[in-house]
């Protein structure tokens, strides 16, 4: 065995242990191997480096930018919307759905670019729906690199197999000759999480980490998180009285956050702010209390939340702790005196005062110096507090606006990357044209993009594909390769539709698919030709199983989302294995079956 390729092969098996145990960060990992392969001379410095100017890094931070211009846009939540609406909070159901809508889309095109149009809003679905996110992101990358496979323009293993069929004078596939394939793949991905995702996927205790610090807020404090809409009907004892004269502070200990007023919202009504018929209020409180009020004031619940959604949007608004420092206005005065409410719409849930914990009605208790106030508003309500020297914000929250007049702009900048990459354009430059076109209509700033790139996850792709590179000019992957198909040759056509789905699986974790691909099809038709079998349908299911890249995050998508989800390597080897071995027999089994 060649010197270099046992460097490879050294190299390799220690990153991957590095990767599967965390002993330190996976972008460092990637960054290790970089410099182990350029300093044993297995590649060039230049090819140590490529990876940062490669297609797959380009496009990657390309999506992120266009992802966060649709998520900044709000786009993305009328899309959460109407999927909590016709699917309702079930996390299995919203698996099924949102897995089965972003497999299908990434069939027409790259799966990076149909995961990073999800992401925003499986997101948004998981505030809402109060579900984790790593109960739900997980499934939707699996579901759009699996999604790839239906046909052949989803993928690039799948779009380069064309050509290597051509220049081996061979017969060309049609755009859904591998639908079959793809479809029951799909479905059996989504069956898998169905069924288990209960079990494999990280549950929130598995991720106390992940807890933000609006959660940890609440827990402290024992505030309540549920807000519930409701409509005051004619004939309710409400019409006409003020939000004080209700007693829904003092009786009922609850808060109205936002109330509807002649077709316009308004976020923490003023004491004085009679009630009208038709009119819509969003309602803070333990459901017992919420339940006692609504009775007693004949009111109907709503079983969306009305025009209220910004409430319920994390991202949009939440809890605050707010301190009264010395010089503050607030000092001596009351809420009532102060009119917080009128000033800055926010709503006051709490308040320390002294070492004294006082909840319900404090309109009238004296505020003092060093006071703290959980208030709950808006977060650009609660971040226009932050002016002057009245009070100090000490909960951190990001605070963006978002502008709904650019939604479509947004949609057309990501649109135009997609018909480019579709086109045949290069994915990187297709991808990037849309994002500087979303910078240059104003959809975000230059600032805001370089803030929505992950760099954790462009570095460990950078760090990696000099791996592949390795692996390829070493004659590494032919080796492994070759030793395999060795064995099986002559054997039965079963035993070597598993040898090359087992290969393209091992190859693509390391190597590009369209890597593994490359480093498969001659050798799998030298060993058809051998066995006097097609080698047509082996060298296509080769290319499919090189989607098969699910135990590490080494796949661009996996890599994009594992920020978002919050996981860690142990958690795609705990849920890609079951899916991996999935994916090889249905694989196998369809083509044994239908291909050869």
């Amino acid at each position: 065995m060649d010197q270099a390729i046992i460097t490879v092969l050294v190299i390799l098996v220690i990153t991957v242990i590095l990767l599967v145990f965390e002993i330190v960060r996976i972008d460092i990992v990637a960054l290790l191997c970089l410099l182990a392969l350029a300093w044993t001379d297995v590649i060039t410095p230049q090819e140590a480096f490529s990876g940062f100017s490669s297609n797959a890094v380009i496009a990657m931070m390309a999506v992120m930018i266009l992802g966060h211009g649709l998520a900044k846009t709000g786009l993305m939540d009328s899309y959460s919307r109407i999927v909590l609406n016709k699917v309702g909070a079930s996390r299995s159901k919203l698996i099924v759905v949102t897995s089965l809508l972003s497999g299908v889309l990434s069939a027409f095109i790259q799966n990076i670019g149909a995961a990073a149009l999800f992401l925003p809003g499986i997101k948004n679905i998981s505030w809402r729906s109060k579900i984790p996110a790593s109960a739900l992101i997980m499934p939707i990358g699996f579901a759009t690199i699996i999604g790839g496979a239906i046909s052949m323009v989803g993928s690039g293993s799948l779009i380069v197999v064309n050509d290597l069929l051509r220049s081996a004078g061979m017969e060309t596939y049609s755009l859904f000759s591998v639908a079959p394939v793809g479809i029951v793949l799909l479905i059996f991905g989504i069956a898998y999480f169905y069924f288990f995702g209960s079990r494999i996927l990280p549950s929130e205790l598995d991720h106390k980490q992940l807890v933000s610090d609006q959660d940890k807020l609440i827990q402290t404090l024992n505030l309540p998180n549920q807000i519930w809409p409701f409509v005051i009907p004619p004939e309710s004892a409400l019409v006409g009285l003020t939000t004080e004269q209700s007693g829904v502070w003092d009786k009922y200990n609850l808060h109205i956050l936002g109330l509807s007023r002649d077709r316009e919202l308004e976020y923490a009504p003023w004491r004085e702010s009679s009630f009208q018929a038709g009119q819509e209020l969003a309602i803070l409180g333990e459901k017992a209390l919420v339940e006692q009020f609504a009775d007693a004031y004949n009111l109907i619940h709503q079983t969306s939340d009305g025009h209220f959604t910004a409430l319920n949007d994390p991202t949009r608004a939440g809890f605050a702790e707010v301190i009264i420092p010395p010089r503050s206005e607030m000092v001596g005065k009351t809420i009532r005196q102060y009119t917080l409410r009128k000033r800055y719409a926010v709503e006051p849930v709490m308040l320390f005062s002294r070492g004294e914990q006082i909840r319900g009605d404090f309109s009238d208790h004296q505020i003092n110096s060093g006071d703290t106030l959980i208030v709950h508003g808006l977060w650009e309500n609660i971040n226009s507090m932050k002016t002057g020297s009245n009070f100090v914000v000490i909960t951190s929250f990001s605070h963006e606006k978002k502008d709904s007049s650019k939604s479509w702009v947004a949609a057309l900048c990501f649109l135009v990357g997609i018909i480019l990459a579709m086109a045949g354009t290069s994915i990187a430059l297709a991808f990037l044209t849309g994002a500087v076109a979303a910078v240059l209509l104003k959809v975000l700033s230059i600032e805001e993009a370089y803030q929505a790139i992950e760099w954790k996850v462009v570095f460990l792709i950078a760090g990696l594909i000099p791996l592949g590179t390795a692996m390829q000019k070493t004659g590494a992957a032919a080796y492994l390769a070759g030793i395999i198909m060795q064995q099986i040759q002559g054997g039965h056509p079963l035993l070597l539709l598993l040898a090359v789905a087992f290969l393209g699986t091992l190859l693509s974790l390391f190597i590009s698919n369209v890597g593994a691909v490359v480093v498969l099809t001659p050798l799998v038709i030298n060993i058809a030709l051998i066995g006097e079998l097609d080698p047509r349908p082996l060298v296509l299911l080769a290319a499919v199983s090189a989607l098969n890249s699910f135990i590490l995050p080494t796949h661009q998508v996996n890599a994009l989302l594992m920020s978002s989800g919050g996981y860690r390597n142990a958690d795609y080897l705990k849920a890609g294995s079951g899916m991996t071995l999935v994916f090889i027999i249905v694989a196998v089994f369809m083509f044994y079956l239908f291909y050869i």
